[in-house]
């Protein structure tokens, strides 16, 4: 009785917190295939590749053959993903001083009145040009705000990159940087594609990051994960030789793929966690919208395989070949990242004897930002970090036995 009341208390809280934005749009299905023409191996392979390309798609494609060709272009970046994930290094990293703005994006967004509790306050960012481009040059001027640590004598430097939620603005999760640095840990906390300075004018939300537009949203995720592996190899610049990624939401998927693709992040935490991409746009409340513009041509199981290249699930044997150590936490009444898949992705995890800790809270996916669950949040975050590093990066070498530790 109780457990059904707390049940039903909690999903009509997270309906609320679900339905509180009136400003998500519905916009109609695209394949958005101009979006891949860069992808590696599309037209010829990469180079020093033995891939195979994909065929260009004619001008005169029937819709079948334009999803045949996604299909295709899928499997092909899953098999070929060290290219897909693959960049330049920037060249052009640079510290900049700016005000603190908030940029929200919710429909109660007013800059006038967010703004006003940071006014005459700056923060120092790092920014780049993304090797990945799209057609909005200010998406494509990466930026992630730099919190540093003082630095410990006689010790590693260390770091965490910080992925926020999808729509998350610009001061969100801003206060792990204070938590990590009481560890000796600094900070880069990144703006995502499409999000904060990084958004179009045209924009009121970070629509471009996950839309019907099916092409633009795979780019979207690549840029992401690239943008994070910059991120280490400027703080490897700054002489830092110990990472970890911080992830929640969309960011906890582009936090995996990375580390997936980068044997320097060892330590990683991801807040939420599901299996494919696609299963989270057709199930999740916080995605009707787009599921409604994408319904009318695909359906679940072709969704999925849609977005097969950006999904976290596709690339475990690629995670799996460096030591890492891993907190997972999700949540029990979660309506955006269901349950079920948050526990498959648990069980991959105990299935490979990862060393990987993993926490269940009895909140949900909006309600993990709300009191008093943020609070549990940020003390098994501050518990794990406070040894990972030590365990993952062991003087001697030798990578720290640790037991799987599960919770109901």
């Amino acid at each position: 009785m109780i457990r059904s009341r707390y049940a039903r208390w909690m999903n009509d809280w997270e309906f609320r917190l679900e339905t509180r934005d009136s400003n998500r749009i519905v916009r109609p299905f695209d394949w958005g295939t101009e979006w891949t023409t860069d992808f590696p191996g599309v037209q010829a392979p990469a180079a020093g590749s033995d891939a195979l390309a994909v065929a260009p798609l004619p001008a005169s494609a029937t819709p079948e053959e334009q999803k045949r060709y996604f299909f295709e272009l899928n499997d092909h970046m899953v098999a070929n993903s060290e290219e897909f994930f693959g960049y330049k290094v920037p060249t052009d990293f640079r510290l900049e001083q700016r005000p603190v703005r908030v940029y929200g994006t919710g429909s109660h967004a007013n800059p006038a009145i967010d703004d006003l509790p940071y006014a005459g306050k700056c923060g120092t960012f790092l920014r780049f040009t993304s090797p990945v481009s799209s057609p909005y040059p200010e998406n494509d001027v990466v930026n992630a705000r730099w919190f540093p640590a003082p630095p410990a004598k006689g010790k590693p430097k260390r770091a965490i990159i910080v992925i926020p939620q999808w729509n998350g603005d610009a001061i969100s999760h801003n206060a792990f940087a204070k938590i990590f640095r009481y560890f000796g840990v600094s900070t880069l906390r990144l703006s995502m594609p499409y999000h904060d300075i990084r958004m179009p004018a045209e924009l009121h939300r970070a629509d471009y990051s996950v839309s019907s537009n099916i092409g633009r949203t795979i780019h979207a995720a690549r840029q992401g994960i690239i943008d994070i592996r910059c991120c280490v190899d400027w703080l490897e610049q700054q002489g830092y030789t110990e990472f970890g990624v911080l992830g929640t939401s969309l960011g906890s998927c582009y936090a995996f793929n990375a580390s997936a693709h980068d044997s320097r992040i060892r330590v990683n935490i991801f807040n939420h966690a599901s299996t494919y991409f696609g299963d989270v746009v057709w199930t999740g409340y916080s995605t009707r919208h787009v599921r409604a513009g994408i319904e009318p041509v695909l359906n679940a199981a072709e969704l999925r395989h849609a977005f097969a290249c950006v999904s976290p699930m596709n690339f475990f044997d690629k995670f799996e070949r460096w030591p890492k150590q891993v907190l997972m936490i999700h949540t029990a009444y979660d309506r955006t990242f269901l349950p079920e898949f948050s526990r498959k992705i648990a069980e991959e995890f105990r299935s490979r004897n990862l060393h990987a800790e993993i926490r269940c809270l009895p909140c949900g996916h909006y309600t993990l930002g709300e009191s008093p669950y943020k609070y549990m949040d940020g003390y098994l975050v501050t518990r794990f970090v406070a040894g990972a590093f030590n365990r993952a990066y062991p003087q001697d070498g030798a990578i720290e036995a640790a037991s799987l530790q599960t919770t109901s």
